[in-house]
């Protein structure tokens, strides 16, 4: 129990820091669950944030700064869709282009996504259009 309260304090300030401020948490956190009495490790969730490169009926690609290639989840109908703030996001909003974070569970060989928490597009102001005419004129 007290490892788990240690593990969990720690990924939350990370979080808090990273999430909180407005930056892409880079690389991956791990939370472990102790189970009380013994010291065997139930399960591990880890998270990794990127942006998703594809989306389909039966996975999540997600392109991570920490990666050169893509990492794939498979997910469920026990899959969770967050935003930033936790409220429950629509699958049909998750679409390619989106920054998010995944909370997942390797089983086997093949990553679980538990949680996705969808950010929204970071806007960036429209280039402000400058008109000029050219005027020619001939003389004879």
């Amino acid at each position: 129990m007290k490892h788990t309260i240690l593990n969990l304090t720690a990924t939350s300030a990370l979080a808090f820091v990273f999430i909180g401020a407005g930056h892409t948490v880079l690389g991956q956190a791990s939370v472990q669950t102790i189970v009380p009495g013994q010291d065997s490790v139930q399960s591990t969730t880890t998270t990794s944030a990127g942006t998703i490169s594809e989306f389909s009926p039966q996975t999540i690609v997600v392109k991570t700064q920490d990666s050169a290639a893509p990492v794939s989840y498979s997910y469920s109908k026990t899959t969770t869709y967050v935003d930033q703030n936790g409220n429950p996001v629509s699958m049909e909003t998750v679409k390619s282009g989106l920054p998010v974070t995944v909370y997942y569970v390797k089983d086997g060989d093949n990553l679980v996504a538990s949680k996705v928490i969808v950010r929204p597009i970071p806007t960036v102001p429209a280039a402000t259009l400058q008109e000029s005419t050219t005027t020619t004129t001939t003389v004879k």
